[in-house]
């Protein structure tokens, strides 16, 4: 059999092995053999014996621990197994921790030290105590507004919402002792950062990947950053595409309202606070994405991520306050009421790729919306285009048509850095222009020219 997540294959023993007794114990346990080749061929051992006695020795004296070491023969040749059983309190090598993960050892460091002993003793990240605040010490203006949503959703019951403050905090189970919880500092307290580094979002608007145009943060407690970041979005950084019905004014986002606070929730509620980043939304004209980091449960990849599956919340105190004030359901369908609510609003559904604990979901706008902002609006506001046969242009696409008066043979691309647009919007304008009577090509679309009529 091949090494695997639970069989190690050594020929000879070393005394660094027990860095690998070790990773089976703080995983789900497995088999050290000594004494066979890495394509799992007995090779045999010279003084098993003696080994017999000496690694269950070794092993408890530096581990802390008892494993069974069983003698093997196979023809002429002696093997041993070193059968470890995995143990629910972290097991440590002379400081250092170790975890099997896959046929690999990995010593764990950081912020996955972090969360393997968290685990290892039953607790998760929002759960761990935090000393020198107190519920004096949170925002009431954050713990009001909490008691709002919750009245209305209706998922906790009315004499607990009148209680003093310390009480519903407590109810929530937002404390630990005479301690409160981290949840209870993200949750109320009106600068959570003084105790969790980078527990706020960062949103900016970008021309391409590298090329920031300007950009936002939203601070505060969880409930606030949830609000001001949807609203900021939706009134800075996303443009309407306008059309009239009699005389009302229908307004048309590229993302759902629903889909984008479904987003933002996600990040929010179940990111993982260790890792010191902000939650980051890039907005270009063609797209949204938004990256958070990620944990999840053992054995999960996107596809389960994707499928449906139980409720398995990261920070489970979080997730409970944001249920109890009715903004998530408890049942794990966060992913997907994003994608009924694209699929409702006649959008592209969302593409989400994971690589390690980076989260992308990336929010492509459809084309009939990049069409309609090319002949409608092109800022925020709802700026109008020009007319057909029109006198007058808008600033951007009298920038075009100035652009190929000078330079007739200039490119889409050379066109989009000169007017800091997308490619998409520029095509999109330049057929404007072709329409409205102001512009034609001359030859083809590689060798031709732009001919300025007006």
């Amino acid at each position: 059999m091949p090494e695997s997540q639970n069989t190690e294959y050594k020929q000879t023993w070393r005394d660094e092995y027990l860095k690998w007794v070790c990773g089976f114990a703080n995983a789900e346990g497995g088999v050290l053999v000594i004494g066979r080749d890495d394509a799992g061929k007995v090779v045999g051992v010279t003084g098993a014996k003696k080994l017999l006695e000496d690694i269950p020795n070794k092993v408890r004296d530096l581990l802390g621990i008892l494993v069974a070491v069983n003698l093997r023969t196979e023809g002429a040749l002696e093997f041993l197994e070193i059968v470890v059983e995995p143990y629910p309190n972290p097991i440590s090598h002379k400081g250092k921790y170790y975890l099997r993960s896959g046929s690999t050892l990995q010593e764990l460091k950081g912020a996955a030290l972090d969360r393997f002993i968290l685990r290892a003793q039953g607790k998760t990240w929002d759960g761990v105590p935090v000393p020198y605040v107190g519920v004096a010490d949170l925002s009431s203006a954050a713990i009001a507004n909490f008691r709002k949503l919750a009245t209305a959703s209706g998922r906790l019951e009315r004499k607990l919402l009148d209680e003093p403050d310390p009480i519903l905090i407590e109810k929530l189970k937002l404390t630990e002792g005479d301690y409160l919880k981290r949840a209870a500092v993200l949750l109320f307290h009106e600068d959570p950062e003084r105790f969790v580094t980078g527990a706020y979002v960062k949103v900016g608007f970008f021309r391409s990947e590298s090329d920031l145009v300007y950009h936002d943060e939203i601070h505060g407690d969880l409930f606030t950053q949830t609000a001001q970041t949807v609203d900021l979005i939706r009134t800075k950084y996303l443009k309407a595409a306008i059309h009239y019905e009699g005389l009302q004014r229908i307004e048309t986002y590229p993302i759902p309202y629903d889909a984008l606070r479904e987003a933002v929730l996600n990040a929010l509620i179940h990111r993982d606070y260790a890792i010191t980043a902000p939650i980051q939304i890039k907005v270009f004209a063609d797209r949204l994405k938004l990256w958070n980091p990620v944990v999840l449960p053992d054995g999960w990849n996107l596809s389960k991520l994707l499928g449906d599956h139980a409720s398995h919340p990261f920070n489970p105190d979080i997730a409970n306050a944001f249920f109890r004030a009715g903004e998530i359901e408890s049942w794990g369908r966060g992913i997907q009421r994003i994608f009924e609510a694209c699929r409702a609003g006649g959008t592209p559904e969302p593409e989400l790729s994971l690589s390690g604990h980076d989260l992308w979901t990336e929010f492509p706008y459809s084309p009939e919306y990049l069409a309609a902002i090319g002949e409608g609006s092109e800022n925020k506001g709802g700026e109008k285009g020009g007319k057909k046969g029109g006198e007058k242009l808008s600033p951007n696409r009298s920038k075009i048509v100035e652009a190929m008066r000078l330079e007739p043979s200039i490119s889409q691309v050379a066109l989009s850095k000169i007017v800091g647009i997308g490619t998409n919007k520029i095509e999109n304008n330049i057929k404007y222009l072709k329409e409205a009577g102001w512009i034609q090509r001359i030859g083809p679309a590689k060798g031709g020219h732009w001919e300025v009529l007006k």
